[in-house]
């Protein structure tokens, strides 16, 4: 019987065994869930900050293009202006060019009859003078 309370003593030192294992089975469960949870927090904060960070990158540069394309129609309008004044300016140069063709094609006419009308003078003097002469 000597030989049963040794097994009954190693039973509860079995026991006692079993409950320390399954005791830091369990602390270890609960330590390596609560890492588990803090890694998943830090990788959710750190996706958050990324997606800000993408977000913010992405609007920074639709915000640029916003204003330059705000700038470029501006730029266009004053262009329009400018083409616009460029073409009245050159529709008046031409109405200008044009008057003055005219004008030297007059002079040129009148020249061309001053000249026929000196020959006509000629041509009558020379006539009178030869019916004189007779």
């Amino acid at each position: 019987m000597d030989g049963a309370k040794p097994v009954v003593g190693g039973k509860q030192e079995l026991e006692g065994a079993l409950l320390q294992i399954v005791h830091q089975h369990h602390h270890q469960s609960l330590r390596q869930r609560q890492q588990t949870e803090r890694a998943k927090r830090d990788a959710l904060r750190s996706a958050v900050r990324v997606a800000d960070l993408l977000v913010a990158t992405v609007d920074g540069g639709v915000q640029e293009l916003f204003v330059n394309e705000k700038r470029v129609e501006l730029e266009a309008r004053a262009l329009l202006g400018t083409i616009a004044r460029y073409r009245k300016q050159t529709d008046q140069w031409l109405a200008a060019t044009n008057e003055i063709n005219a004008v030297l094609k007059e002079i040129g006419d009148f020249e061309n009859w001053m000249k026929i009308m000196d020959f006509d003078c000629k041509s009558i003097n020379v006539a009178i003078r030869n019916i004189h002469q007779s």
